[in-house]
């Protein structure tokens, strides 16, 4: 239960006390702000507390975006202030001072919980104020000032607006023009039958399990249903969003479900549509690996990035102003987010390919397009470092190493290296291009000598800070080697298995990066140093796969890295699942680009 604190008695006529009933507040009353304070002190520690001017007059949204997102210790907006368990030390020192000026009697005609804010900004706590945009959140001061709000109350439709904004602001063209549009009323749907966005979510990826199992049936019939499960289960993905963000029901588990089920959702219908093509004596595994692998890498392009520059200093880049210029004109905007392939332009090819013609061209057209899309993507941004000459933070140069995913070998060369110079992206190209050259060479030994210098190599491309202007590329350097070398020499075995066994391998490597990527987001730090040990890092998997196929027969080496997959699988999962549902887990919700 959460303690809203009215400032005073509420003005004749007022609806704030039924208002914040509805959010869920426990409505206490103060006779004065000295009241108010001793009713803070006695509200239980453990829950949400909420300081209201008694003459507020706003849209009952407003409030709800004010006081009921758990997402910030600490929010305001005008004739409100609300903190969680975290920020109630920081709004009691606030309180009091502002008594302790006031005299401790005074009414609030000024508006306490204004000032309790203006209080709070000069402590330097982070408040969070919510953007309103057409909403109205006030507290006026006469009659006349109070019957103007109360018409612009009644002039805008707050359930509009909050369906208006249960809507992503930056999607791609398919879902804002095709989904969005109605999905969001199935949120709202979901909202007034009490269903939380996780039970979405996980509906969403029970849709898309469903859609993979009538894939592999490798039937016509499976394959039209393989196509319309898999636009229902995206509609559904869409809608936990829009919950989420219409009903404010953000949560630390949501996040980890909302960061993982995209991926695992996309990867599982890959593999029913290989195991349909298989049933009708079409072998497509290759592909399918192929296109997990350059999903991921094209993802991890995205990540890598965004990370090096997100707090990066730097001058203007004649790229960037070519493409803000690009954003001004209406269609280009969305010819340049569909040519990227986002997530809904590309489920819904991949869903109308699979209705209408076989899994092995509906993974050629995949792969041309992400192949496209990921040099279109990666050569404006090769083109944006170097046109700008950005100063990058030693957080930055932290988070691209947590996303190389070194293992022992590596540390222990960097630690052995007395010399740390050279260029870290030609260092890691270089050993990635000897490792590729020792793989496809065909010789079975070879692919492990090759890496050893990836190994060696990796540990000295980190030896010093990952601050260069193209340095953000090593990580997903890193992850096409390390994939790459695993689906070479599974294709080499020749073995009936060896393909799927490591598309699990992939697979569960993969999710192990996804993990990395959103413990940084939410600015929670890379997986333990223990599980990067225990799975060995990419330069110890890629050394154990090479040795595997050297000393191993083929159907030996299918065995083996199927129980490679199930133990990687098993340790980083226990670990993921450990962390996510941990009180400690960052709150992350994707608002950024669609992927």
């Amino acid at each position: 239960m959460s303690t809203a604190i009215l400032t005073g008695q509420p003005v004749p006529g007022s609806s704030i006390e039924g208002d914040l009933r509805s959010l869920g507040f426990d409505v206490r009353t103060a006779s004065d702000a000295a009241d108010a304070e001793t009713l803070l002190a006695q509200v239980p520690g453990g829950q949400r507390v909420a300081v209201v001017d008694p003459r507020f007059v706003g849209h009952l949204h407003a409030l709800r975006l004010g006081l009921t997102d758990p997402r910030f210790d600490l929010a305001a907006i005008p004739g409100a202030v609300t903190a969680q368990p975290a920020g109630r030390q920081a709004l009691t020192r606030a309180m009091a001072r502002e008594n302790s000026a006031g005299g401790g009697t005074a009414l609030a005609v000024d508006s306490l919980a204004d000032r309790v804010v203006v209080a709070l900004d000069a402590d330097g706590a982070s408040v969070h104020h919510p953007e309103l945009g057409s909403l109205v959140a006030a507290v006026p001061a006469d009659p006349q000032a109070r019957n103007e709000a109360r018409q612009a109350v009644a002039d805008v439709d707050d359930e509009a607006v909050r369906l208006k904004s249960a809507v992503k602001a930056r999607d791609g063209f398919f879902t804002t023009f095709f989904i969005s549009p109605y999905s969001r009323y199935i949120a709202r749907w979901c909202a007034r039958r009490g269903l939380t966005p996780n039970q979405v979510t996980t509906a969403s990826l029970l849709t898309a399990l469903i859609a993979a199992a009538c894939a592999a049936t490798g039937t016509r019939a499976g394959f039209v249903a393989a196509g319309v499960l898999l636009i229902a289960s995206f509609v559904l993905d869409c809608t936990d969003g829009q919950l989420a963000r219409y009903s404010l029901q953000y949560s630390t588990l949501g996040a980890w479900l909302d960061a993982t089920f995209d991926r695992a959702k996309e990867y599982a219908y890959y593999a029913g549509l290989a195991l349909g093509a298989a049933r009708g004596g079409d072998d497509v595994w290759a592909l399918a690996l192929g296109a997990m692998i350059l999903q991921t890498c094209r993802h991890v392009v995205d990540f890598s990035f965004n990370e090096a520059n997100h707090d990066a200093t730097a001058n203007t880049s004649p790229t960037a102003a070519l493409s803000d210029k690009l954003d001004s004109v209406g269609w280009t905007v969305w010819v340049r987010r569909m040519i990227v392939l986002p997530i809904g332009e590309r489920w819904a090819m991949i869903a109308v390919l699979t209705a209408l013609t076989t899994p092995r061209i509906t993974f050629y057209v995949l792969l041309a397009g992400c192949a496209f899309a990921a040099t279109y993507t990666t050569a404006g941004r090769v083109l944006r470092s170097l046109t700008r000459k950005a100063r990058r933070t030693d957080r930055a140069a932290g988070a691209l190493a947590d996303l190389a995913d070194n293992g022992p070998l590596a540390s222990l060369v960097a630690r052995a290296t007395p010399l740390r110079r050279g260029n870290p992206l030609l260092i890691a190209a270089f050993g990635t291009a000897v490792l590729a050259a020792c793989v496809f060479s065909g010789a079975s030994w070879a692919p492990v000598a090759g890496a050893v210098v990836y190994a060696a190599t990796a540990g000295q491309a980190l030896c010093r800070p990952l601050k260069g202007a193209l340095d953000w590329l090593v990580p997903p350097l890193f992850r096409a080697a390390e994939y790459g070398t695993v689906l070479v020499l599974a294709a080499h075995a020749d073995v009936n298995g060896a393909l799927p066994a490591a598309f699990g391998l992939v697979a569960a490597v993969a999710y192990h990066h996804y993990d990395t990527v959103y413990r940084i987001r939410g600015d929670a730090g890379a997986p333990p140093a223990w599980l990067t040990r225990a799975i060995g890092g990419h330069e110890g998997r890629t050394l154990l796969v090479t040795v595997l196929a050297a000393v191993l027969t083929a159907s030996q080496f299918k065995v083996a890295l199927t129980v490679l997959a199930v133990a990687v699988a098993l340790v980083v999962l226990a670990e993921s699942i450990r962390f996510w549902v941990s009180s400690g887990a960052p709150a992350v919700h994707d608002e950024g680009e669609p992927a």
